[in-house]
């Protein structure tokens, strides 16, 4: 595969080859500001702010954090859903030569602590509404807490202050933080492409949280491969029309790439939703009139596509281009998607990639396929026993990459980055194949990675809170598959002798423990689970059998 045969397939307008410029990442927005001063950045229901406002608040707010003693290299947590605070505090945090610690703001007391210790956070951008989690944390472990309330930038609603969101001594609030500091200089902070810029978590293939490091020089260069990559379409749509649906969570590198970044380096406005509810979403297409680009997962458009509302707001007048990512596309959705005229994209990328790694050409998008790898992007299948011997086409293979995109390795985890990096080459721990055109399918995961809803769920970490129950004896955990969620998760548990429990109370325990999206939706008790003969839960046979029961059904 080094001959890079994909290429003869790229879509007719995008290069072959791409040049990185050596900004930092938040020089996107200040090209954005000083090309379309006057445009809408964001849309945040209804409520405006032109790029030029969303500079000045940015450059306020980095100055402010200087202020506050935040230098070069230090970590900053961000955990915020998507609104106009968390695009300003994250090209702050970068502007003032800091690493945003991404996270998502709905997580547990537990998860929350492992990154903070992790990454050594001693200041932490958040909401009111995660307050009760996030409060405690604080002061266990010393951090400081900058706090807004989401609905400060939308019209109409009263600004919050420090009193109402009952601050402690030593906290702050942001847009007092902001109406404080007048200083709109750029810092006067020297970064390079190598320099640190995010520390984005996640579970790898082991299930333990591990945080990817990427550089500016990594998120330039996928912002710019993103941008690229679409712009097969985006070419009929001039820059002050352009905008995009950003519904995927910025927390989520998804969202936070081929959204929030590909916004900023394409000019477009972001017309941000802090979550998915159907209606609010539909109503949002209404009032915006034309979409031209809305990154998605495949629930969210089965969602808006089988809604009843859907025809009477003609979607293909609608839409220009949808991307789906994070779970594969099931067929009839693709083929209902294309007859209304709407294009469709998919692709694949990990954290450790920027979200971007390999991706189907819009224009030569082939069913059932992840794409072919993106522009600077090589890709390699090899023997899932040696791990260096590559396959010939149609055998499958583990996915290895390497581009511009990739990590430099896991935050605070040495051990780990060199299982997973070698040379470059980033083991994905997925099994793919590849047909003559370069065209690459998944077939297995190496590990036993649950995707339910586009989120990345590992089943070690759920059988973990499981085994924490006083009333469970064994339990495993699987993804099962679910028409909405593409899958879901189920868990198998035995119980202690002489104790009984209802599925409700061992939900209901592990989302005290879990995030909702991990915790499982469905509970089977059984006797006892099945195990090899040193005494290892075949969690493989209990998928097999629940897929075999659902043929049957």
């Amino acid at each position: 595969m080094q001959t890079r045969p994909w290429l003869k397939n790229y879509d007719y307008c995008i290069p072959t080859t791409l040049r990185f410029p050596r900004f930092p990442l938040q020089h996107f927005l200040h090209l954005a500001a000083a090309q379309f001063p006057f445009k809408a950045a964001t849309d945040f229901y209804g409520s405006e702010m032109t790029f030029s406002q969303l500079r000045t608040q940015m450059l306020r707010l980095a100055n402010a954090l200087i202020q506050l003693g935040v230098q070069k290299g230090d970590r900053v947590g961000l955990a915020l859903p998507n609104c106009p605070q968390y695009i300003i505090a994250y090209h702050a945090i970068l502007s003032a030569g800091a690493i945003v610690v991404n996270m998502n703001p709905l997580y547990t007391h537990d998860e929350l602590k492992f990154m903070l210790d992790n990454t050594s956070v001693r200041l932490l951008v958040t909401f009111d509404g995660a307050l009760p989690t996030m409060r405690p944390l604080s002061k266990e472990l010393g951090i400081a807490l900058i706090v807004t309330r989401v609905t400060d930038y939308i019209t109409g609603f009263g600004v919050s202050t420090a009193k109402d969101l009952e601050l402690e001594e030593g906290w702050h609030h942001f847009s007092e933080l902001i109406e404080g500091c007048l200083n709109t200089q750029i810092p006067r902070v020297e970064l390079t492409p190598l320099d640190a810029a995010l520390i984005q978590f996640t579970g790898g293939t082991t299930g333990i949280p591990k945080g990817a490091l990427l550089t500016h020089g990594n998120l330039v260069a996928a912002t710019l491969q993103c941008s690229a990559w679409g712009s097969s379409i985006t070419q009929f749509t001039s820059y002050e029309k352009r905008n995009v649906l950003s519904i995927i969570p910025y927390f989520h590198i998804y969202g936070n790439t081929c959204a929030m970044n590909w916004a900023l380096a394409n000019a477009a406005t972001q017309v941000l939703m802090p979550r998915f509810e159907l209606d609010e979403v539909l109503g949002t297409i209404k009032r915006i009139d034309q979409i031209t680009y809305f990154p998605a997962v495949p629930t969210m458009i089965t969602a808006i596509i089988n809604s009843p509302k859907a025809q009477e707001l003609n979607l293909d007048q609608r839409f220009r281009f949808f991307n789906s990512g994070g779970a594969p596309m099931p067929q009839e959705l693709i083929l209902k998607v294309k007859d209304l005229g709407i294009f469709y994209g998919e692709g694949w990328g990990m954290s450790e990639t920027a979200s971007l790694g390999i991706s189907n050409p819009i224009l030569a998008c082939r069913t059932g396929a992840i794409g072919v790898p993106i522009l600077e992007n090589d890709v390699r299948l090899v023997n899932i026993e040696n791990g260096s011997e590559d396959v010939k086409p149609g055998e499958p293979g583990e996915i290895l990459i390497k581009g511009p995109s990739v990590m430099q390795g896991y935050w605070n985890n040495p051990e780990e980055t060199r299982l997973q990096l070698k040379d470059g080459w980033l083991s994905t721990g997925d099994i793919g194949q590849a047909d003559e055109d370069g065209y690459i399918y998944i077939v297995d995961r190496k590990k036993d990675m649950i995707i339910a809803g586009g989120f990345n769920i590992y089943p070690r970490e759920v059988d973990e809170v499981l085994y924490g129950h006083p009333k469970i004896s064994e339990a495993v955990t699987v993804g099962v598959p679910d028409d909405y969620r593409g899958e879901t998760v189920k868990a198998f548990v035995v119980l202690k002798p002489g104790e009984k429990a209802t599925d409700r109370e061992i939900i209901d325990y592990c989302r005290t423990k879990l995030a909702a999206y991990k915790a499982p939706k469905l509970v089977e008790f059984r006797d006892s689970l099945p195990k090899s003969a040193v005494g290892k839960i075949l969690r493989k046979i209990l998928r097999d059998e629940e897929l075999a029961k659902r043929q049957k059904a």
